[in-house]
């Protein structure tokens, strides 16, 4: 078997593997597929795992920012994994893995994430289940119920608003110390913004993107950082009530909607769960947020066996929202210890009880609290990739 980086000479075997994966697509979605990956092969995140000249195995790491707490750590957003059916069973997928794992490192990715189809490889190489993508059915009567307090402009967005919206993103997740979601690039806003089946609305601090579905409201984006802007873009969308029956939206866990409508007896949400990787622990810590007023000073040991430059036992330091992790010198006489997969878990606000609970988190009990309260986070995504 040979890995190599795939180029665009490439991309039809890809497309094969693909279809073989996860079933044919319409052409339309080919070009934006094309279009899309077209970046990631000059750059070195896109993957080939060869048997002589046949394409066995596939991955492509998007280049995501990140946000924990509201502050942006660098993520690769591991995607588009396949193997060819013939091969399954023989290993290959773990050894596509584990290359990633370290394309991940060399790309200058502290943490990694990825939605899985199957959970056990990703678990056995240090990836946990972590956050979900959260899509809530809303009956658009409801919506129209919710009224505006300010008279917040909005208007509408295309391909060459890609920077500003990418901007506006980013400002909000800030804003609203955001656990979890990832933000595209200009580019992949440009072409997404392109999409004629969709409809753009860009206020000042937030961002509406809906589309059609039958008789039904599809919305894959609508953030705001304040009141008066959440209101305004919930709105919009129950001034299609007429026509609309229901609103199918991505949402945050505790999206302001459920607040705004009138009625709420009980919430129809579902979920796409994600797992989570740390692949850089000393610069995963410096960069994630913290939350603000809560200490942590405690040493812990991790067990990374396929990243040896993680294991061992970590000083982890955390207060005014921001935290170290250094190499520990004097150790205490019993100190927790956490499997690669529980440290990601841990990152990502799992419960310390949980992770006792799965074996992944063994030792003293007693700072538990305080690792809880230092790493509480509920985190989600608002993109599949």
């Amino acid at each position: 078997m040979e890995l190599r980086d795939l180029t665009a000479d490439d991309l039809d075997a890809v497309t094969d593997n693909r279809r073989r994966a996860f079933g044919p697509v319409s052409e339309a979605f080919q070009r934006r597929w094309v279009e899309m990956v077209t970046p990631a092969l000059d750059a070195g995140r896109y993957l080939g795992l060869f048997d002589g000249p046949r394409l066995v195995a596939t991955s492509r790491i998007n280049d995501f920012t990140q946000y924990w707490h509201g502050r942006p750590i660098s993520l690769g957003g591991v995607a588009s994994v396949t193997v060819a059916p013939e091969d399954r069973g023989r290993g290959v997928g773990r050894t596509l893995m584990l290359a990633t794992l370290d394309r991940c490192a060399r790309l200058g990715h502290p943490v990694s994430a990825l939605y899985p189809a199957t959970t056990h490889i990703y678990r056995s190489l240090g990836w946990e289940h972590a956050g979900a993508m959260h899509r809530a059915v809303l009956a658009a009567e409801a919506l129209r119920t919710i009224r505006r307090t300010e008279d917040v402009q909005v208007r509408r967005v295309g391909p060459d608003d890609a920077e500003q919206v990418v901007s506006v993103l980013r400002a909000v997740h800030l804003a609203t110390r955001a656990c979890g979601p990832v933000c595209w690039d200009a580019a992949v806003w440009r072409a997404r913004l392109g999409n004629e089946d969709d409809f753009a609305y860009l206020a000042h601090d937030g961002l509406l993107v809906y589309r059609w579905q039958g008789e039904d409201l599809e919305v894959p984006v609508l953030v705001a950082a304040s009141e008066a802007t959440a209101r305004t873009l919930w709105s919009l969308l129950g001034s299609s009530a007429s026509i609309a029956r229901s609103v199918h939206a991505v949402v945050t866990p505790d999206d302001p909607v459920f607040w705004l409508v009138g009625d709420r007896s009980e919430d129809r949400v579902g979920q796409t769960r994600w797992m989570f990787r740390v692949v850089d622990l000393a610069a995963a810590i410096r960069a994630r947020g913290f939350p603000p007023g809560v200490t942590l000073d405690v040493v812990v040991q991790v067990d990374d066996p396929q990243r040896p430059g993680n294991s061992g036992p970590w000083h982890l330091s955390v207060s005014g929202g921001a935290a170290t992790a250094e190499p520990a010198g004097t150790l205490p006489p019993a100190m927790p210890v956490l499997t690669a997969g529980a440290f990601s878990a841990l990152f990502c606000g799992v419960p310390a009880t949980t992770l006792r609970r799965t074996g992944g988190l063994t030792g003293p009990e007693d700072g538990d609290a305080a690792l809880d309260a230092a790493f509480q986070a509920r985190p989600y995504m608002l993109d599949h990739f």
